[in-house]
């Protein structure tokens, strides 16, 4: 097994499509992702996962049902399992996201958003 570090940067740099999330580590099950997001995604929610959303760069908002948070560079919220929400970005935002490998990035709902096969670069 090859222990190798992970710079963020360049593995960004390796991808432009927004809301396509790209794996980029994994551990006990769970994920590490990058994802470009720019513009709106829609609301849902993941029925058995907890997601992590890590802002690298940019700002990114996550609209709840009561209220929208914004995360700027160095901020990082868990949207437990169940509750609905909405990311967007007026500009371009880098975020990290740590969730389970079963996780789908639109949850519940199935569109043109939806990325089943995910790369892993």
């Amino acid at each position: 097994m090859e222990i190798r570090k992970v710079n963020l940067e360049e593995k960004l740099d390796l991808f432009s499509d927004y809301w396509s999330p790209k794996i980029v580590a994994a551990l006990n099950g769970q994920q590490i992702k990058l994802v470009k997001c720019k513009g709106d995604f829609d609301m849902h929610h993941h029925e058995s996962e907890d997601e992590l959303f890590y802002v690298i760069d940019g700002k990114l908002f996550i609209e709840l049902d009561n209220e929208t948070l914004e995360l700027n560079p160095g901020e990082l919220v868990v949207i437990p399992k169940g509750v609905q929400h909405r990311p967007f970005a007026p500009e371009e935002v880098h975020v990290m996201l740590f969730e389970p490998a079963s996780t789908l990035n639109t949850g519940n709902v199935n569109n043109n958003l939806t990325v089943s096969e995910l790369d892993q670069i």
